[in-house]
């Protein structure tokens, strides 16, 4: 009898052997081997070259079957894989797997509400990295997430927040940084340019949408790949080393800027042009758009006007530095 294996696919020419083989025809030269193996013909024991067909009803009826059983017995054998899936623990057990990968979060609705959700539940580390300017974040959600912040501290976990110099200028930022520092948390300035992300507990991972095109803004990614969010972590820790320790955001005496940046800056506090700072230092016009665009990196700003806001907060606190 023909096994479950046997190959079903016959072509139009099959079926015209069969048709020939079944009326009493002779098939002469034409191919016979998938009607065989099949089951649908067999040889005639008693007359070389001749062919005895079968039901083709009859031959389906013991293909389910065959098939069924085999079905039958592959459920079986698939109930035992949890089993062999549980002896992972014994096998290197310094391996990990990451897991799945991560999930889209479209809106900020979305994007706020897992964040909620993981942080919510924060229990052993909490870093976040603050790039933009104070001023475009919503006061109701930065609120929320210094209730968070001190909510996890009071569950025992450590919290480190990395902000940019220009994080000064906002009132309601230094509040927050004096809340979480008085209930116990880090905060670090940074004037080095970092990426915005939040880490929690080494193991839920927030960062921007740099991926969907056309999404809406403040979209995001929860990435729980346990590679990506190490790395992310390392990213996060030299940046946090890199940065300044400091009980408030008051930035330091020293401006952090090179001679030539800071000659660009007072000839703009002074009132000149961007376009007509360069001839008046020796500088191209190309060179002074370079250098005005390191300053914002380097203390998270996204206009002049913010550059030069903390410029003259710096300058003002230098003037009262004994």
């Amino acid at each position: 009898m023909t096994g479950a294996s046997a190959d079903l696919s016959l072509t139009n020419d099959d079926h015209d052997t069969y048709r020939i083989i079944a009326s009493g025809g002779d098939p002469g030269d034409r191919p016979v081997g998938r009607l065989v193996g099949a089951g649908l013909v067999s040889p005639n024991p008693y007359t070389a070259g001749a062919w005895i067909p079968h039901d083709p009803r009859g031959v389906a009826s013991r293909l389910l079957a065959a098939y069924q059983k085999d079905l039958t017995r592959a459920v079986e054998r698939m109930g035992h894989i949890p089993d062999l899936e549980a002896l992972h623990v014994h096998f290197d057990p310094h391996r990990w797997y990451g897991g799945p990968g991560s999930e889209f979060l479209g809106s900020p609705a979305e994007m706020n509400a897992r964040v909620g959700e993981i942080v919510g539940n924060a229990s052993q580390e909490l870093c976040t990295a603050q790039p933009g300017a104070p001023g475009e974040r919503d006061p109701e959600i930065v609120r929320v997430g210094v209730a968070r912040n001190v909510a996890a501290l009071g569950r025992g976990a450590e919290v480190m927040t990395l902000y940019t110099a220009l994080a000064y200028d906002d009132e309601q930022t230094r509040a927050s940084v004096e809340e979480i520092i008085a209930a116990g948390g880090q905060v670090r300035v940074s004037r080095d340019s970092f990426q915005r992300m939040i880490i929690v507990d080494g193991k839920d991972l927030f960062v921007d949408n740099l991926v969907v095109e056309g999404a809406a803004v403040n979209s995001g990614w929860h990435v729980v790949d346990r590679a990506a969010v190490t790395s992310m972590r390392e990213t996060f820790r030299i940046a946090w080393e890199r940065s300044t320790r400091r009980q408030d955001l008051r930035p330091a005496p020293s401006s952090g800027l090179s001679e030539r940046q800071e000659a660009i800056l007072r000839q703009l506090d002074a009132g000149v042009a961007q376009q007509a700072v360069g001839p008046r230092i020796g500088l191209s016009e190309r060179t002074v758009a370079k250098e005005l665009a390191t300053v914002k990196i380097a203390i998270g700003a996204n206009t002049l006007q913010q550059v030069m806001a903390w410029w003259g907060r710096s300058q003002g606190m230098d003037s009262h530095t004994v």
